[in-house]
């Protein structure tokens, strides 16, 4: 999926959508995100060594999760209630490609529990446990 398909799942628009792109294969979501350098979250984090912030790894984490719910998820936006067992392994930088790697492990109503993990070049940098709901406003 590229972003234009993306939005049709997330409601994330302009500087929030942080996936390029996203894939399902076999029960699991894969998604993308190229750090060019000039993104928001850079801006003074830090002057002269720019490192992506961990809340945005654990954000960029839920929204390639929320692929998975592309069918339950229509007319729906996902909320953030947990983040758990969350390690930051390794920083993200400019010039990096972010790959993460998403799986759910249950749910119940409207709550769903995943766990996540991202890598830049085959190297774990965050991996983390966390838990959404899928609300209809």
């Amino acid at each position: 999926m590229n972003q234009e398909e993306i939005k049709k799942i997330l409601p994330h628009r302009d500087h929030m959508l942080l996936i390029d792109e996203a894939e399902l294969r076999e029960g699991k979501a894969y998604g993308k995100k190229t750090i060019r350098g000039d993104e928001f979250f850079l801006q003074g984090h830090f002057p002269g060594n720019p490192v992506v912030p961990g809340v945005i790894l654990c954000e960029i984490l839920g929204q390639s999760a929320c692929v998975l719910l592309s069918a339950e998820g229509e007319g729906k936006t996902p909320f953030f209630t947990g983040l758990d067992k969350v390690r930051f392994k390794n920083s993200v930088r400019p010039g990096d490609v972010f790959e993460t790697e998403c799986t759910l492990l249950k749910h119940k109503g409207p709550f769903y529990w995943a766990e996540g993990k991202g890598y830049v070049n085959g190297k774990l940098c965050v991996s983390a446990e966390f838990s959404f709901a899928l609300i209809k406003e």
